[in-house]
């Protein structure tokens, strides 16, 4: 069976090469991102397996299938990319990766805030100027300090782990409280109540029509003066522009980003040698108190190979008419 891995970087090649026993499938990497024009590139490829920003509207898919594609096999657990009503009228099967390695996610999300609080980003360009002076660089204690989870599934769940083990007060915010939060002592509220009391925000829901823009210019305006705001989820939980103006008045004194609503046309490109074209991520980047990684969060070796396995798995299991992971609209 023919699979066309889209958007695959040089680690997808790795740990899917690398993955053992799935000898029945033939595995074809494709570096560009899956468009209406590259969806061309897929004829007579039975499996698409698709990444994050591969665009899967009603469109591509319709060009898919016409080329013989029937299953698109998804290397995330997100699918808010993914026109499940037009896959489902084509015939189209989809599947996800649920879980992987949570941690992964977790720990990315922890090395933001302690990167922001003790401004690691600023000490490690000014050691290396031979600046060894201290002013601009204090931070405060996590023990004690309020930490808002908004999404308290797997990754969420993680997370507040960490986050109590550092001696942080836990609140939480999910429409399904997670009995592995209360046992941890979070308190559930809503989140209007969350973002006044916290003092670390830290983003875990997924993407759907009710999350979209979560935190906007209302909800930050909630935020106590110099909050810290942690994005791992997906980019347009955040109404972006909003940033700006509360990192301006200080609304917002801290800003991680490893989504961005815009990514799509950026992250897992070299543009190092291009003018940047997008004014809104340019001007958070001048920001002193915005760390910005490029969708990074989930690239470590365990969660690269659990992907790689449970994306084969589907993939298998699906051709032998016994499908698992199956997302349906």
């Amino acid at each position: 069976m023919r699979v066309l891995l889209f958007s695959s970087q040089h680690y997808d090649q790795e740990s899917f090469t690398q993955a053992t026993g799935h000898s029945a499938l033939d595995l074809h990497f494709q570096p560009a991102r899956l468009t209406l024009d590259t969806a061309p590139l897929a004829q007579g490829y039975e499996v698409v397996c698709a990444f994050i920003n591969d665009e899967l509207d009603a469109q591509v898919l319709q060009r898919l299938a016409a080329g013989g594609t029937r299953l698109i096999a998804l290397r995330s657990a997100g699918y808010n990319h993914v026109d499940l009503a037009a896959a489902q009228h084509l015939g189209l099967a989809v599947v996800r990766v649920p879980a992987y390695s949570p941690h992964a996610v977790a720990e990315h999300a922890v090395a933001l805030i302690l990167a922001l609080n003790r401004r690691l980003h600023r000490a490690y360009n000014r050691t290396r100027e031979g600046d060894f002076t201290l002013h601009g660089l204090t931070g405060f204690d996590l023990h004690g300090k309020t930490v808002g989870v908004v999404g308290t599934g797997q990754i969420g769940a993680a997370f507040a782990r960490i986050m109590a083990g550092f001696g942080c007060e836990l609140l939480a915010y999910d429409p399904y409280p997670n009995p592995e939060l209360l046992a941890l002592g979070a308190r559930y509220l809503e989140l209007p109540d969350l973002l006044r009391e916290a003092r670390i925000i830290s983003l875990h829901c997924p993407l759907t029509e009710h999350t979209r823009h979560l935190i906007n210019a209302q909800s930050l305006s909630q935020l106590q003066p110099g909050a810290m705001l942690i994005n791992t989820g997906r980019g347009a939980l955040v109404d972006t522009p909003a940033l700006i103006d509360a990192l301006k008045s200080g609304q917002l004194g801290y800003l991680g980003l490893d989504v961005y609503e815009e990514e799509a046309q950026l992250f897992f490109e070299d543009r190092s040698d291009l003018p940047l074209q997008d004014d809104v991520l340019a001007r958070l980047l001048t920001f002193p108190n915005v760390i910005i990684t490029a969708h990074q969060a989930f690239l470590t070796r365990e969660a690269l190979d659990a992907i790689a396995a449970t994306t084969l798995d589907n993939i298998i299991r699906w051709a032998a008419g016994n499908p698992q992971n199956l997302v349906s609209g």
